[in-house]
């Protein structure tokens, strides 16, 4: 399927691995020019080229921690006029929620809602005079069910997500949308370092550790970066226009609901 948005220009946050590089890739391929973030240039760096020599895109990539107002500078000047936004950044580590100190959850807020909060402010007004905006914010199931330990994260992606509901709407008539994907469990870094200490903790090997999280997956497997991007890529396309404001869970059955 052609996604209507090819020479878009589409700015991904906390791209150069996991869920955010799939995003990257996704849009790549649907021939937009891209605007990938991370921290360490060196595998920022290499993930341009993937990208590049994959698609024949055109990949600018901006070493910046986007959580930071010169970060955000580095990211906007790379692209003054996004098309598209996707929000991405790490979450903070598990810990029981008796330990989380005023400092962790304040980080965990600047992190997980005001970051992307503030880069939202910054590129809406322009997308509303162009006509057309995408912004796919990258949460997780948690804000749809309590996972252990996740309590700061979980409070402020559910924060970012109440927020930006309001605005989704303000916006919608402009060609705008806001919508957010929640991820369950994808096979990335993250999810091998938790399910690492996970291991340490019962006695089991990673091996072990890794074959009990799957069968918690009714699709009895991990999700794939790649199919996560795609999704995210259909989001931003011209076709996702009557769609905003929504959650959409990508977990492979984990959430036990109805609704």
């Amino acid at each position: 399927m052609d996604l209507g948005i090819s020479g878009r220009t589409a700015i991904v946050c906390a791209s150069s691995k996991g869920l955010g590089r799939g995003c990257a890739m996704a849009l790549a391929e649907a021939g937009c020019i891209v605007v990938i973030n991370g921290r360490d240039a060196a595998t920022l760096e290499a993930t341009a080229s993937e990208i590049r020599a994959a698609t024949g895109a055109k990949v600018l990539s901006v070493v910046a921690d986007v959580s930071t107002r010169a970060g955000q500078d580095a990211l906007l000047a790379a692209a003054p006029e996004p098309d598209i936004l996707v929000n991405n950044n790490g979450g903070p580590p598990p810990k029981p929620f008796r330990d989380v100190t005023r400092e962790a959850l304040l980080e965990g807020v600047v992190q997980n809602m005001a970051t992307p909060l503030e880069l939202v402010q910054r590129v809406i007004d322009g997308m509303v005079s162009r006509r057309f905006g995408r912004i796919v914010n990258i949460t997780s199931m948690s804000v749809l069910t309590p996972l252990t330990g996740l309590d700061v994260s979980s409070a402020a992606r559910a924060g970012l997500t109440a927020f930006l509901a309001g605005v989704a709407r303000e916006v919608a008539h402009a060609n705008v949308t806001i919508n957010n994907v929640l991820p369950g469990m994808f096979d990335t870094d993250r999810l091998k370092g938790s399910t690492a200490k996970m291991a340490a903790i019962k006695g089991l090997t990673l091996e072990e550790m890794a074959a009990l999280r799957k069968a918690e997956v009714p699709a009895g497997r991990f999700g794939h970066a790649e199919e996560f991007g795609n999704v995210c890529a259909f989001l931003a396309s011209e076709h996702a226009g009557y769609i905003t404001g929504q959650n959409l869970l990508i977990d492979g059955g984990v959430f036990r609901g109805s609704f």
